[in-house]
């Protein structure tokens, strides 16, 4: 059997798993929901799930790689006790990796005509409505949508083909210190236009006016989804970069490492968009269009805004980018595991797969938009991420976590032994029942308060 490919470097490790954690959750989706959901008292619940519940997932995730070398339904097959089927839920995980990049490249494709258009400075003079009149045909075009999607696609497979430390790693490496590097100007920037104090007394300070306005639980419940949603837990997405990694270090500093780095290139995301809003009298609480048609206007208005939106849009690329090269790994791994395939082979095939696959995506906000899934409205990427937000993130994560605490699954006792295999910190025995009662408990909550609430 051929050995194992691994990751060269601890630094690798980190920012590999962070690069497939930071994505358009961070820079798109949390940015946003802060808006949504009232500021400051959101980013403070969602540190605290980030810690008491994300952490231990990751950790589970982890520990199942490491000890197993292998992707997610391998994993399951060698550890499960004889007979039983935990290996099921392999099957799913990778059905939601697959199908979370069917509408992800369409999303990376958005971003990527957005970085073109900046850079042409399209944006420059032009008034919301004619901004709106950009989306709107960039939305409307199969063409466009299709073509920018393909790019990305062939990126990523590009990148991944090359090798895990060759490619995946290498590649991975660059970007993440070149977004980590362009955020923090760009946030420098952000925090030195007019009024933008008001953004961050609003972002950073907890305000329970505007937290009674949206509810506490859509709040709590808010900041619990994201805290799972930016880690990408629960589809095995983390747990192929246990598989790459040796038994040096203890895997609780791992994961409070990646989860840190998560952390604040969310937080300065919400410093970039946040405090702008404020300085150009826009709303922050604009959704999922915030990024696409609020923040156009906001370079269009702001001295050297074609330099700084080129910035910003490749900088978002850079983290969509991120994710899709880390989701991919997994599937390029899956048919390595699986069928035996040689790297270029399985990252061909996995890469014609969601090719294939992104284009009903793509479609649904055109030619197919009749196609209206779940509920008035809705269109074919929808449905998609409901598939694994609202069911196979929390859903799988649940399982991950009976399955490793659980004496029918892998148990408690292996799981932490694995965890704690290798110097630094280490996971306290004395968190057996919080592992056991707890953590499940929230979990059921989280998948069953979220169908409920979608359809409500």
């Amino acid at each position: 059997m051929k050995e194992r490919e691994s990751i060269g470097s601890r630094l690798g490790f980190i920012l590999l798993s962070a690069g497939c954690a930071i994505g358009i959750g961070n820079v798109w989706r949390f940015p946003y929901m802060v808006g949504e959901n009232g500021g400051g008292f959101f980013v403070l619940i969602y540190v605290l799930f980030l810690l008491i519940l994300g952490v231990p997932i990751l950790t589970m995730e982890y520990a199942i790689g490491r000890s197993s070398r292998l992707s997610v339904l391998s994993a399951f097959k060698k550890l499960e006790p004889k007979g039983s089927k935990w290996h099921i839920y392999g099957y799913f995980a990778i059905a939601g990796n697959y199908i979370l990049l069917m509408f992800y490249s369409v999303v990376s494709g958005w971003i990527l005509r957005y970085f073109v258009l900046a850079v042409k400075g399209e944006f420059m003079g032009k008034s919301p409505k004619n901004i709106a009149e950009i989306y709107g045909e960039m939305m409307s075009s199969p063409k466009t949508l299709i073509l920018f999607m393909g790019i990305t696609m062939l990126i990523t497979v590009a990148v991944t083909s090359m090798g895990l430390q060759k490619g995946v790693e290498r590649i991975t490496k660059i970007m993440m210190i070149m977004l980590i590097l362009i955020m923090i100007g760009l946030g420098i920037r952000s925090l030195t236009l007019p009024n933008s104090v008001e953004g961050v007394k609003f972002y950073l300070m907890p305000n329970m006016d505007n937290v009674r306005k949206v509810g506490v639980g859509n709040v709590l419940y808010g900041a619990l989804n994201q805290s799972f949603f930016t880690l990408s837990l629960g589809i095995g997405g983390m747990e192929i970069f246990g598989s790459y990694i040796k038994k040096e270090r203890s895997l609780v500093g791992e994961a409070i490492l990646v989860a840190g780095l998560d952390t604040f290139v969310a937080i300065v995301a919400g410093l970039i968009t946040i405090p702008a809003c404020f300085a150009f009298n826009v709303a922050p609480d604009n959704g999922p269009s915030l990024i696409f048609l609020t923040l156009p206007n906001v370079f269009s208005a702001m001295k050297g805004g074609r330099i700084i939106g080129s910035l910003f849009f490749l900088f978002m690329y850079f983290a969509a980018l991120s994710t899709m090269i880390g989701v991919f790994e997994n599937d390029v791994s899956f048919s390595i595991d699986l069928f035996g395939l040689d790297r270029k082979k399985a990252a061909l095939f996995a890469g014609i797969m969601i090719t294939v696959g992104s284009i009903p995506c793509a479609l649904g906000f055109n030619v197919w938009s009749a196609f209206q899934p779940l509920k008035a409205g809705n269109v074919i990427m929808d449905l998609e991420d409901f598939i694994v937000s609202n069911l196979l993130l929390p859903i799988g994560s649940l399982i991950c976590c009976l399955f490793c605490t659980c004496k029918y699954g892998w148990g408690f006792d292996n799981y932490i032994e694995e965890v704690n295999s290798g110097v630094g910190i280490k996971m306290s025995l004395g968190l057996k029942w919080y592992f056991k009662i707890v953590l499940p408990a929230i979990l059921i909550f989280l998948a069953v308060y979220g169908l409920w609430s979608y359809f409500a």
